[in-house]
């Protein structure tokens, strides 16, 4: 059985705006949750912007395709 991953807490300040926006899509999409947001969001951004990790990819897609 493969280890699990190495998970890491952070913790950000957001403009109310992105706070806001961010609760209102959790509330219409009951399937996500703020941690599969973030993660989807960073994820989505760093593979957008050139970083080629195939561990960011496959979170990336993990979590756009998760039901």
């Amino acid at each position: 059985m493969a280890p699990e991953p190495a998970v890491v807490s952070m913790r950000a300040e957001v403009p109310e705006a992105l706070l806001g926006s961010m609760r209102s899509f959790i509330e219409a999409h009951p399937n996500w949750d703020q941690y599969r947001l973030f993660q989807a969001a960073l994820a989505g951004f760093l593979v957008q912007n050139g970083v080629q990790s195939r561990a960011v990819t496959q979170c990336y897609v993990a979590n756009m395709f998760q039901r």
